[in-house]
């Protein structure tokens, strides 16, 4: 059996996008059929769980039961990749924990594959954060989100000192998500469907829906913009997934 992999999506920042991120990870994993479960760690409204329930699981990933839960399980849940959404404030205490069970040892002599979707914000707490998460950072690969969905702009106040954190990291990479239509990310909010079933005209059940054609275009069209950025940094071989093509299929849209 390939060794488990682990996803953490997180930010210590709140209101950066993190949720949207975790979902277009798991439209990306089931558009390139790798078996993928998923914990959100917003208890107990879980946002994430909202979109994808069918594999998503609410926990309080301070809560050792709950950690039990998610990393003693690792080998026998019959899926290939574990995505956890880490709430706001969370994500320097989460990878604490990690370092502390032996999650990061583990990581670091090859047991484990473990990647770290760090959503940065606009200021300098971000700057901070990377500095603060670099110390977890042996033997995880470490993706620096940049979530443009709310048409932010990045330390363009100070490019020299985002760099100069930046560079702190080795073998950091960095991640675009590209702004979405404001109106075509409301539509799916509403529709409370992943973004593929929101494209694909698809209801919570997979019946078939009236959303909006273009709405769902322009969708279509982020989501693949999304998807060719971990196409890029080859988040399927990352994972360990048998198929290295490293393409994923384009999210396809019915009239």
């Amino acid at each position: 059996m390939a060794k488990p992999a682990v996803i953490v999506v997180g930010a210590d920042k709140g209101g950066v996008g993190k949720t949207t991120v975790s979902r277009t990870v798991l439209d990306y994993f089931s558009a390139n059929n790798i078996p993928t479960r998923a914990f959100d760690t917003e208890s107990p409204r879980g946002t994430l769980m909202r979109f994808h329930p069918d594999i998503t699981e609410i926990v309080d990933v301070t809560s050792t039961s709950d950690q039990m839960k998610i990393f003693d399980t690792l080998n026998s849940s019959g899926t290939s990749v574990t995505v956890i959404d880490v709430r706001a404030g969370l994500l320097s205490p989460t990878l604490a924990a990690l370092r502390d069970i032996g999650f990061l040892d583990a990581a670091r002599s090859g047991q484990i594959t473990f990647a770290v979707f760090h959503i940065l914000g606009p200021s300098i707490a971000s700057l901070d954060e990377i500095a603060e998460t670099a110390n977890f950072m042996d033997g995880a690969k470490y993706f620096l989100v940049k979530n443009f969905i709310n048409n932010t702009s990045f330390f363009e106040w100070d490019q020299a000192t985002y760099n100069s954190y930046f560079h702190r990291i080795k073998n950091a990479t960095e991640i675009t998500i590209p702004k979405l239509n404001e109106m075509a990310y409301e539509q799916v909010e509403v529709a409370s469907v992943p973004f593929l079933k929101f494209v694909a005209n698809k209801g919570t059940k997979d019946e078939a829906a009236n959303y909006s054609f273009v709405l769902r275009g322009y969708v279509r069209h982020w989501l693949g913009n999304v998807w060719g950025e971990f196409d890029r940094i080859k988040l399927t071989e990352i994972v360990g997934s048998k198929d290295k093509s490293n393409t994923s299929r384009a999210p396809t849209s019915e009239i």
